[in-house]
């Protein structure tokens, strides 16, 4: 037993704030009144509520509960600041008014204590709306003290891993959790009115596509295969709308094993949707109208400001096809040049180039053009359209011209919004640019798709004209907050370990 004692892990020592706080739980549970034995507390209001409704609720019983994030006062009376969903209330405490008992176990509670409040509205004569307490129940002792009141939780690293203190601390933070929800729920009920059907597809496969992008692989070992994370819904939807199911979405997480930066997390949330009979100039419409009225639902206004810019989402949003942009912005007109080699020529002379595992094509050199040189600066809505087959190989070719799709990408402040096809239904030449994907992967791009022989069979069956679009919602919720992280839009963003 000494021996089990010696090599047992040694508990890091406590601080005397930290031995305090858990004394005080001690005697409590001493006493029998552990506070983590309540199961519940019947609130019937909230802060906000009572100042909303302070003339009603004026004189009248209430029952409150949160946390207490600080306490003020002397001997017999006590002021407190209670924390609820909707913000802060004033707690008075005063010993003559309440069971003598309950005041001195009161006088024992630390901030960051969770407390049930029985009491009635009042105003102080400094007239601040308050709650005169009659009975005050410990609900849950905090036996970690919160960071200090005038510093804070600033550090922006901290406040990511530990998202519960910052929510505590710097409450204004819900704000856009609150935002997001809002605009989930704006997405939903918008499709669901214009007749979509909200599906499920798999977050596992067998097989990597739907998208360009390094996959996560697991493995299964039933089936002792390797698996992948989904890194796009979008061929199995496609398969529903070959089944007959006209207009489907699936909203959900995504996973990209990619870098990490303002913009990107591993795992992030899209929405893609599928319409068929339908084209890619039918999805602008729809991404228009769908995130200029979120703007005017949630925030009431089409002006917003992200990213040091002002944007004004009033519809009408400009449509400029790729290489018109690439003209505009980079001088090169790459419809007036017809070899692969003069493109790459082009391309490389206003020091643009293209990266090793891309094959020096036509529509190789205009993508990079446009990636490299005019991205960063389309600032208002912007939807760049016609996109080389290249780097489009599950969408349709224009009728007009082969070497391009009918394909668009939203930019909003330098940022990529969403991405749309009038979708490929040619089983023949899909099965070509699937070859094209695997030769691409076998020359050691582990960003290409597959051959996915299941999906090509969906299309021999015939696939009817269809739009299609995948919508970032993380990127939109930063747009709707004025967010310049990714990070602060999603609750849990991946962190490294700290001790990496």
């Amino acid at each position: 037993m000494a021996e089990e004692q010696k090599n047992a892990p040694q508990q890091p020592e406590l601080s005397e704030l930290l031995k305090i706080r858990r004394e005080k739980l001690f005697e409590l549970q001493e006493a029998g009144q552990d506070p983590f034995r309540e199961t519940k507390f019947e609130w019937d209001a909230t802060s906000q509520q009572i100042k909303d409704n302070f003339d009603a609720m004026e004189g009248k019983p209430v029952k409150v509960a949160g946390r207490l994030m600080s306490k003020r006062g002397m001997g017999k009376v006590s002021f407190c600041d209670l924390q609820d969903r909707d913000g802060r209330i004033q707690l008075y405490a005063r010993q003559d008014e309440m069971d003598e008992e309950v005041y001195k176990k009161f006088k024992k509670f630390d901030i960051g204590d969770i407390v049930g409040v029985d009491g009635e509205v009042f105003r102080t004569q400094r007239g601040e709306m308050s709650v005169r307490a009659k009975n005050i129940t410990l609900l849950s002792k905090s036996l970690l003290p919160l960071p200090e009141k005038f510093h804070g939780l600033q550090d922006k690293e901290l406040r990511y891993r530990q998202r519960y203190v910052d929510l505590i601390v710097n409450p204004e933070v819900k704000r856009n959790f609150i935002i997001r929800s809002q605009f989930v729920k704006h997405v939903r009920d918008f499709l669901d009115n214009r007749g979509f059907l909200e599906v499920e597809t798999p977050v596992l496969n067998t097989i990597q596509g739907g998208a360009t992008a390094r996959p996560f692989v697991t493995h299964h070992n039933t089936l002792d295969i390797d698996m992948y994370l989904r890194i796009a819904t979008e061929l199995p939807l496609k398969r529903l709308i070959v089944g007959g199911m006209d207009r489907v979405y699936d909203l959900g997480r995504i996973f990209r094993n990619e870098g990490m930066d303002p913009k990107h997390n591993p795992e992030f949330t899209t929405v893609e949707l599928y319409q068929a009979y339908a084209d890619f100039n039918d999805m602008m419409d729809l991404f228009e109208e769908l995130l200029s009225s979120a703007a005017q639902k949630i925030l009431g206004t089409y002006e917003l400001e992200w990213l040091g810019e002002k944007v004004d989402l009033t519809p009408g949003w400009r449509r400029l096809p790729m290489h018109e942009a690439v003209k505009e912005y980079c001088g090169i007109d790459f419809m007036a040049i017809d070899s692969d080699e003069e493109a790459v020529a082009a391309a490389k002379k206003i020091g643009v180039e293209l990266p090793r595992t891309k094959e020096p094509t036509w529509g190789n050199a205009l993508y990079e053009c446009f990636d490299q040189r005019v991205e960063e600066k389309l600032i208002q809505p912007t939807f760049i359209t016609m996109h080389p087959v290249d780097v489009s190989p599950l969408a349709k070719r224009s009728p007009k011209d082969p070497r391009l799709t009918e394909r668009f990408e939203l930019f909003i402040c330098h940022s990529e919004m969403g991405n749309a096809f009038s979708e490929l239904n040619d089983p023949i030449d899909q099965r070509a640019r699937f070859q094209k994907e695997v030769e691409a992967r076998a020359k050691g791009d582990d960003e290409a798709g597959m051959m996915d022989e299941d999906f090509l069979t969906a299309l021999e069956y015939g696939m009817p004209p269809t739009g299609g679009l995948g919508i970032g919602i993380d990127r939109c919720v930063m747009l709707l907050t004025g967010a310049d992280s990714i990070r602060d839009v999603i609750a849990f963003p991946t962190m490294r370990p700290l001790d990496k």
